[in-house]
């Protein structure tokens, strides 16, 4: 069996992907679809945690009149939602799966312990992190990048809607250049908006590589995996 190029990846998923063409919400074909490539990842031998967004029920930086850090706050609530429904797929798949808040909601989930997900990869769990970094002001990009470090992870992936990094957004100019390689600190000096500075300022002190590929289709989480050339790898 072709082995993993990386035994253990944080995988970054936003809440817009989850959504599919529905946009808003989630799309549980569109989960299912995504879930499938991370167990066939599962079954491969990597350890998997996953780290995801909330955009798809809250966009609270951009609310006009609410306090900026209770905003935050209800964004956190989003993506606890969408870390219990991929939870709820993974395991109707078969996998082992536990979810850790970095807030407390002790009903629901695990509190964020290091250890304890250290735990859980070395017993062939896939762990899903919800509610960011867990403090107002970081985006999830911010604690991907966190926990990544944290958990001592080979990669970090980053599922998007465009199939890398490029020069300016190719959703709206045709003549956008794709990035094949970067170097993380390019991510800050020119202003690309793959990853916010903090993310970026973490990849550059953990030196994890990062991978930043298309989502349409979901077998590129195997594929990044797996060591293909896809997407734009930041080093």
């Amino acid at each position: 069996m072709e082995q993993p190029k990386f035994k253990r990846m944080i995988l970054k998923l936003s809440g817009e992907a989850l959504a599919g063409e529905k946009k808003h919400g989630l799309c549980m074909d569109t989960v299912t679809t995504i879930c499938k490539s991370v167990k066939k990842c599962h079954d491969a031998g990597v350890q998997i945690g996953i780290v995801v967004g909330g955009g798809n029920y809250w966009r609270g930086r951009t609310t006009e009149n609410m306090d900026p850090i209770r905003a935050d706050h209800i964004g956190m609530l989003a993506t606890m939602m969408n870390a219990l429904a991929v939870s709820d797929v993974l395991e109707t798949m078969g996998c082992d799966v536990r979810v850790q808040s970095a807030i407390s909601m002790m009903q629901m989930a695990e509190p964020y312990i290091r250890q304890k997900a250290l735990s859980h990869f070395k017993k062939d769990r896939i762990v899903i992190f919800g509610c960011g970094t867990g403090n107002p002001c970081f985006s999830t990009d911010s604690a991907a990048a966190l926990r990544a470090r944290e958990l001592q992870a080979d990669v970090l992936l980053k599922a998007t809607m465009v199939d890398g990094v490029y020069d300016k957004d190719p959703l709206k100019f045709e003549d956008a250049v794709k990035y094949e390689t970067l170097k993380a600190k390019d991510i800050i000096v020119g202003g690309l908006r793959v990853l916010d500075g903090t993310a970026a300022a973490m990849c550059i002190e953990s030196g994890i590589p990062l991978i930043v590929f298309n989502l349409h289709d979901p077998e590129n989480i195997y594929k990044a995996v797996m060591g293909e050339k896809i997407g734009t790898i930041v080093n």
